[in-house]
Order: structure tokens, then C-alpha cells, then sequence
């Protein structure tokens, strides 16, 4: 180390963190513009287990609704199609036929045309920003949905 001279004085700012956190809200770090992405503070392996944390327990939450969701539909179904079956209902079923035949022409007529609105476009350009800003968190994420849909 070197030697100090007799006459210099040193002297040091003391940061007291208590008050620093009082000023300063946390949302005001993490959500600020100009602090960039949360994510790009923390290393890559933190990075993947948020992104595969929050993928998972996506991943398994729809497994379960979706599953849900299937089961009341086709449940739904089949009590209609016992109640038809019964006579308790009756179903026009030209009607229905007549009805899908709309929706779908009505289908092909939007799909021929596609334009996306300002809007749309604008969500969709968002989303790809943070998608390449947080590539590693949005790999985790997805790797970790896989799983979650899988268990």
C-alpha cells in the first residue's frame, strides 16, 4: 500500500441505505425508462429460472384450464346430444348447418383480407422488442411452459 503524506486528510461519503430506499420506491428502478430491462440486471442462470419459474407454473395453470374447459364443453355437448336424443330438444340441425356454412364463408372472406389494423401493429411491434431484449428470460419462459403442460 502506499504511504499516506501526514498532511492529507481523507475523507468518505457515507451512503446511509435506509434513507437512499426512502427516496427512491422500488417502482421507480424497476419500471423507469431509462433503466432499461429488469431482467438484463440479473446473470443468465437467474435469468432462465425467473423466465422457467413463471413458464412452468404457466404451462401447468393451462393444462388445468384447458382441461376444464374441454370437459365442460364435451360435457355440454353430450347432455345436448341426450336431451335431442330424448326429446326434450329439438334441434334444426339444417339450420346449424346453414349457420356453419355462413361462418365459414365469412371466415375465408377475413382471412383473404390481411390487413392488420394500426393498433394490432403497434402491440405486435412491442412484443417483439421485448422478446429480443429478454431472449434468455423468454427461453426459460418457454421451456418452462413445455414442462408445465407436460406434468
Amino acid at each position: 500500500m502506499a504511504a499516506r503524506g501526514a498532511g492529507t486528510e481523507d475523507s468518505f461519503n457515507v451512503l446511509d441505505l435506509a434513507e437512499y430506499t426512502k427516496k427512491q420506491p422500488w417502482w421507480r428502478k424497476v419500471f423507469a425508462p431509462s433503466s432499461g430491462s429488469s431482467a438484463e440486471k440479473y446473470n443468465v442462470a437467474t435469468q432462465l429460472l425467473i423466465g422457467g419459474v413463471t413458464g412452468w407454473c404457466t404451462g401447468f395453470i393451462f393444462q388445468k384450464v384447458g382441461k376444464l374447459a374441454a370437459t365442460a364443453v364435451g360435457g355440454g355437448f353430450f347432455l345436448l346430444q341426450i336431451a335431442n336424443h330424448t326429446g326434450y330438444i329439438k334441434v334444426d340441425w339444417k339450420l346449424v348447418e346453414w349457420d356453419m356454412n355462413k361462418a365459414k364463408q365469412q371466415l375465408k372472406f377475413h382471412s383473404n383480407d390481411n390487413k392488420m389494423s394500426p393498433e394490432m401493429k403497434s402491440r405486435v411491434g412491442k412484443v417483439i422488442v421485448f422478446l429480443k431484449k429478454n431472449v434468455i428470460v423468454t427461453g426459460g419462459f418457454a421451456g418452462g411452459f413445455l414442462l408445465g403442460m407436460a406434468s
